[in-house]
């Protein structure tokens, strides 16, 4: 029971965390269109989406984030420890129990994304709506691709995607 609730909360957590960013910044992008914008407005706010949409949903979600993330919720839900089950959305992600790789990386990303946070904080309207624009596009697909895989790492027997755990599991 320990392990399917552990499984649970780890997609529940992360889906939380994503659907909390688009929350907050769905509203910031789209106050960005109530403003009169320019050519290079829409240039920049449709680069931007189209690269976000390559670089963030589909390269950053849905070929790497959401199947190692579904494939370390399907672990839990088979091996979850007490720590685990308590902390499955941060396991989840990997910041801990797993290579040292995957360790830094998910930490360097949480950072570097943390860093991107503040710095748009700053920028004006509409250029922070524009670019908020392409962040909300690619969690929107970055969720969608994280519920699929773990409705196929749950449900298929052929989910074969790496959980990352390190060698001594």
């Amino acid at each position: 029971m320990l392990q399917v609730f552990a499984g649970l909360w780890g997609i529940a957590g992360v889906s939380l965390l994503l659907l909390s960013a688009i929350g907050r910044l769905l509203p910031l992008s789209l106050s960005a269109f109530d403003m009169p914008l320019s050519w290079q407005h829409w240039i920049t706010f449709w680069f931007f989406l189209i690269f976000m949409l390559y670089n963030e949903g589909y390269r950053g979600f849905q070929k790497a984030f959401s199947p190692r993330t579904a494939a370390r919720a399907r672990y839990l839900s088979r091996s979850a420890t007490p720590a685990q089950a308590i902390f499955a959305p941060f396991f989840c992600m990997g910041y801990f129990h797993t290579t040292r790789k995957r360790q830094i990386i998910s930490i360097s990303i949480t950072c570097t994304v943390i860093l991107l946070i503040i710095l748009f904080h700053f920028l004006p309207q509409p250029w922070r709506g524009i670019l908020d624009g392409g962040v909300v596009a690619g969690l929107i697909w970055g969720i969608l691709s994280f519920w699929h895989c773990c409705w196929n790492a749950w449900f298929n027997v052929d989910f074969s995607h790496s959980a990352e755990l390190p060698q001594h599991s």
